[in-house]
C-alpha cells in the first residue's frame, strides 16, 4: 500500500492537531486532503514525510514503517511543502543539479523532469525573478526528480493566478497517472478539479471519506412520506445501503445505484403517497458542509 494511516496523533502543548487519523489510499489515486485552515493537513504530510514524529499510532509508506525506515522512506516520497524553499539566486537547472546530487539521480533526469513541467523556457532565468506559477514548477522538479512513487504536495495552487493554475493542475493530472498524490488544499474547487477521492479533515479529526466522478458512488434521495410507518421495511428496497431520518417521515435514504421507479413501487405496495423525493446532490460543497456542521 503506498500510504496507510492507522490512529496518528499529534499534540503541540494544549492542541490537539490529529486525533487517531487512519486511513489507506491505493496505488494510482490522486486523494484531496481538505479542510478549513489549521485543521491539521500540513501536520499529517509532515509526519508522513518524517519531518516530525507522531505522539501515537503509525504509518507507512510503501510499506515501509515511517518510524523503523524514516531514511528510506525519504526516497520514495516527493514532497512539496507550502512554502516552497527555494535557492534564489540559483537558476532552474542549476537548483536541480544540486538536488540530483542530494538523491544521487543521474543527470540525465534533469532534463527530463524540466521537459515533463515546462520549465524550458526559463532555465536561463534565476528562480527569484520568476512567477509563483514558475517556482511551483521548480519545486515539483524537484519533488519529482528521483522518480518516486508517492508525492506529497501541500497547497500546491495557493495564491496562482488562473492560467498559472490550470497549468499546476494539469501537471499534477499528468503525475497522478503512475504515481500516488495526496494533496493538501482547503480550496473545494481544487479537489474537484484534480482529485479522484477527498478525505476530509476537521480540527484534526477526520471527518469526511469520499470517491469522486466514478460509478461506484451511492445515490442518495431525500424522501417524505405522507404518514408513519415502520421504517425497517425500507431495509427491504432493492439495493439499499442505509438511511437516516431527518424528521418524522422524511428521510434521506442511500442507494449502490440509482432506485427512483422503485421508491414508488415502495409507496404504492405500503399504500404511502410520496409527498418529497429528490436525489441528493454529492459535490464537495454540499458534502462539506454536511459533515463539518457539527464539528466547526
Amino acid at each position: 500500500m503506498p500510504i496507510k494511516v492507522d490512529l496518528l496523533s499529534k499534540s503541540y502543548d494544549d492542541h490537539l492537531a490529529l486525533n487517531n487519523i487512519s486511513f489507506e489510499i491505493p496505488k494510482g489515486q490522486i486523494v484531496g486532503f481538505l479542510g478549513p485552515n489549521g485543521a491539521g493537513k500540513s501536520t499529517l504530510l509532515k509526519i508522513l514525510t518524517t519531518y516530525e514524529k507522531a505522539d501515537k499510532g503509525e504509518a507507512w509508506v510503501n510499506d515501509l514503517n515511517i518510524t523503523e525506515n524514516h531514511f528510506d522512506v525519504k526516497k520514495h516520497i516527493g514532497y512539496l511543502p507550502e512554502h516552497n524553499p527555494l535557492y534564489l539566486q540559483q537558476y532552474p537547472k542549476e537548483y536541480l543539479s544540486f538536488n540530483a546530487t542530494i538523491y544521487n539521480s543521474p543527470k540525465s533526469r534533469i532534463d527530463e523532469v524540466i521537459e515533463l513541467t515546462g520549465l524550458g523556457d526559463v532555465i536561463s532565468k534565476k528562480i527569484g525573478t520568476l512567477s509563483k506559477g514558475y517556482r511551483q514548477r521548480v519545486g515539483l522538479a524537484a519533488a519529482i526528480l528521483h522518480d518516486p512513487e508517492v508525492l506529497l504536495l501541500d497547497e500546491p495552487t495557493t495564491g496562482l493566478d488562473p492560467n498559472q493554475l490550470e497549468d499546476i493542475r494539469n501537471l499534477i493530472r499528468n503525475l497522478g497517472k503512475d504515481k500516488t498524490v495526496l494533496l493538501s488544499t482547503h480550496i473545494m474547487q481544487e479537489v474537484n478539479a484534480m482529485c479522484d477521492r477527498v478525505l476530509i479533515i476537521n480540527k484534526g479529526n477526520l471527518v469526511g471519506d469520499r470517491l469522486l466522478n466514478t460509478n461506484q458512488e451511492n445515490t442518495i434521495y431525500e424522501v417524505a412520506f405522507d404518514t408513519h410507518f415502520n421504517t425497517e421495511l425500507l431495509k427491504s428496497l432493492p439495493h439499499f445501503s442505509s438511511f437516516k431520518s431527518n424528521s418524522e417521515n422524511h428521510f434521506e435514504i442511500e442507494f449502490s445505484q440509482q432506485q427512483q421507479t422503485a421508491l414508488f413501487d415502495f409507496a404504492t405496495q405500503h399504500d404511502l403517497k410520496l409527498i418529497h423525493l429528490k436525489e441528493k446532490e454529492l459535490n464537495i460543497e454540499s458534502l462539506f458542509k454536511e459533515v463539518t456542521s457539527n464539528t466547526m
